[in-house]
């Protein structure tokens, strides 16, 4: 499977070749499931946290006489049943995060990319270097590539600064690496951008 490269005037520019296996049919749908779940809780700060009776402040003293007021004995402030007391079963601080192997979640990134690339959602550009670090001189370079519409996620080789300077206040808009990319970004965004190092870098990650 071969994609067209596009210049940054937007006109075709060569050929690059897809070096990892395309996925078809519905193998490999699990484990896009499993990734993005995993991805998804990891980003909880599970910091939630509810104070017990031992917890909340108050006085060790008995609330009213045992005997005689007709009310149930009650022997502490903090009792759970009492306004301001501890909470029984509340949250308390924990780590969401779920373990996915390497080789499930090389298959996810393959499975997503291949349906991106099978729905026409992937472009690749010979070269994305800015002479400065201009949001303007960015946004030109999308909107030749008719990318300027909808969320975009740019892929390079290697971070650029007057790149990474130029992008972030263009909203809908994500900058990353091929070694970094994972399949939660893969799949959120609109498009996905690609210079040719960036596609031929990821090539060789997902065909090892």
């Amino acid at each position: 499977m071969k994609l067209t490269v596009k210049n940054a005037e937007g006109q075709p520019a060569g050929e690059v070749e897809v070096r990892f296996a395309v996925i078809d049919g519905g193998r490999g749908t699990q484990a896009v499931h499993d990734t993005v779940v995993a991805h998804q809780a990891a980003r909880r700060s599970g910091t939630a946290c509810a104070k017990t009776r031992a917890e909340v402040a108050g006085t060790s003293k008995k609330p009213y006489r045992q005997k005689g007021t007709g009310m149930a004995r009650a022997g502490s402030f903090q009792s759970p049943i009492r306004v301001g007391g501890g909470v029984v079963f509340g949250p308390r601080p924990r780590d969401f995060g779920k373990k996915v192997n390497r080789t499930t979640r090389r298959l996810a990134l393959r499975k997503a990319l291949s349906e991106r690339l099978k729905d026409g959602d992937v472009v690749v550009i010979e070269n994305l270097q800015l002479e400065s670090p201009k949001t303007k001189g960015f946004l030109g370079v999308l909107n030749r590539l008719e990318l300027s519409a909808g969320s975009t996620l740019v892929v390079v080789a290697e971070n650029d600064r007057n790149l990474t300077l130029a992008s972030r206040n263009i909203p809908d808009l994500e900058l990353t690496t091929s070694g970094t990319l994972n399949t939660y970004q893969a799949l959120r965004f609109d498009k996905l951008l690609f210079t040719r190092g960036a596609f031929e870098k990821l090539g060789e990650r997902l065909a090892e």
